[in-house]
Order: structure tokens, then sequence, then C-alpha cells
């Protein structure tokens, strides 16, 4: 079965009566030699147990199955259960379950799926969940050994933006916390059934054993990052107390403190520097 040919992928849809949903950012990958090269560098192999997030009709999946000791793919659309049973019928080291990954117990999953196994992450994320998704699993403290996935090419910039420099966030610091980001590959939008209106990218987070920097609080060191970050566009000392509802005098104080001139911005400021914030909010009791 030819996976990367839209007139079977067409005639496999219609026979289940699918049809694509935009709500759900449904865009199933064709070109032929994308999905080996996102198996090959997950790192999917013996021994290994890959987590694939929203497979579509198994493209990806098959690559990894042909490769990883097992696969789950957590899917949200019922209606493409039919559709992967058809796909990867060949497989046994396939476990196909309907599921919200956001909703799902993750530790659990992770436990029952894959004991013993060195565990990846792999997927064609959509767009809407890209963040979420991603944030959810570097923060959930699982014992995954990187995630490799493809977002569309602006996210992919942002996630692995250097922290201190123009295209750096709130989300580039985080995923620099908890992973080694890097850009992998471009993806045209041609090689996608529908074809979307922008091209995306392979990225790969590879998970620190432990965070980047030392915090006294990660909850606090978060708060400060999305409150240097909460206006961009004004000065680190203006969006901070902003963000934080702190006086500009007391917010002078944390900035001296962590030897910041308060008339930089939030993107001029590298990890070391958001956590010498971090400390000097917390010492003063401001966060």
């Amino acid at each position: 079965m030819n996976l990367s040919d839209p007139q079977t992928i067409r005639s496999i849809l219609s026979r289940h009566g699918f049809s694509f949903s935009k709500g759900l950012g449904q865009n199933f990958l064709i070109d032929p030699s994308v999905c080996p090269r996102m198996a090959e560098a997950c790192g999917a192999d013996k021994g290994v147990g890959v987590l694939e997030i929203g497979p579509g009709i198994g493209v990806l999946t098959k690559e990894l199955c042909s490769r990883a000791q097992k696969v789950t793919a957590v899917e949200l659309d019922h209606r493409l259960l039919p559709v992967l049973s058809e796909t990867l019928s060949d497989f046994s080291n396939l476990h196909v379950m309907e599921g919200d990954i956001l909703k799902l117990d993750l530790p659990e999953l992770l436990k029952t799926e894959f004991p013993g196994l060195k565990i990846e992450v792999c997927a064609n994320l959509p767009y809407y969940i890209t963040s979420p998704v991603i944030m959810g699993l570097l923060e959930a403290d699982l014992p995954i050994d990187a995630l490799t996935v493809m977002v569309q090419k602006e996210a992919a910039e942002r996630l692995c933006a250097l922290p201190g420099t123009r295209a750096c966030g709130s989300v580039s610091a985080a995923v620099w916390f908890y992973s080694e980001p890097e850009i992998l590959f471009p993806v045209k939008r041609d090689c996608f059934l529908p074809s979307p209106k922008v091209d995306s990218t392979v990225i790969q987070l590879r998970i620190r054993s432990k965070p980047l920097i030392d915090v006294p609080s990660q909850k606090a060191f978060f708060r400060t990052v999305h409150a240097c970050f909460s206006q961009r566009r004004k000065t680190v000392l203006n969006s901070l107390s902003a963000g934080l509802s702190l006086p500009k005098e007391k917010t002078r104080q944390a900035l001296f403190e962590a030897k910041i001139l308060e008339n930089r911005r939030a993107e001029q400021l590298s990890m070391d520097e958001f956590a010498a914030l971090t400390r000097a909010l917390s010492k003063g009791d401001f966060i």
C-alpha cells in the first residue's frame, strides 16, 4: 500500500467516509523521503519505544514500526482508527489508542507501554497544539530521550531561538531550560495532503539530564520569564513591573541585584540573567 500516493490516500479515506478537519489541523505527509528521515533521526531501533502523536493515516507510523521495538500512536480523531487498522495491519509492534495527548496520564502511559525500553517521541504536530504538547512533555519530567517533531517553520524558529537573540520568546527560554534544541531539516508545503499555506521544519529537542540553569523555583523562574516577555517591546523594567504587578522601585531593586540594566529588553537577556533575576526577586520576596 503506497501511502505516499495521493490517489491511494483519497481512495482509502473515501472508503471510510473520512473528510479532512481544518479544526484538527489535518495535513497528511505524502512525500516518501520525509518520514524515513524523521524515523532515523529520532533513533527508532531495537530496544526503543516510540510515542507518536497524531499518526493520521500512518505514513510516519509505518516507518517507525519498521525500525522500533514498539510504537504507541495516540490519535484524537476516532474516525481515523479504522483507517489505521487498514493501513498498518502488517505491524504487530503497534498499539493505536484513541485519546487526547494533552489529557492523558503520560507517566502512567509510558510506564505501561514501554517497560524496559528507551523512549523517544516522534510526531507531525498540528500548529494549534504545537506549544501545549511540547511544553506538556518537557514539564512532565518524563523518561524521554528526545522529541523529534515536525512543526510549522515559524514555530520551529521560535522554539529553537537562542536566548539573547531577537527571535527568542518565553517558550524559547522554556525549551532551552529543559532541552538542547536543534533544527534538522525543512519540509515544503507540497509534501502534504491537503497542502497547507506554510512550510514546515523538523526539529529535535534532546532532553537534558537536569535543567540548564539552577533556580530556586522553576515556577518562580517561568513567572519571571513570562513577565519579562509580557510586553516585549518595552524595557525589562516596565514589562517585569507590569507582568508581576510589582512597583517599579522594587523592580529596579531586583534588576540592580541581578546586575541587569533596566533599559534592556527581555530578548537581550541570557538564561543566566533570567536565573539571576529570579533569585533576586525570590530573595526580596517579590515573587
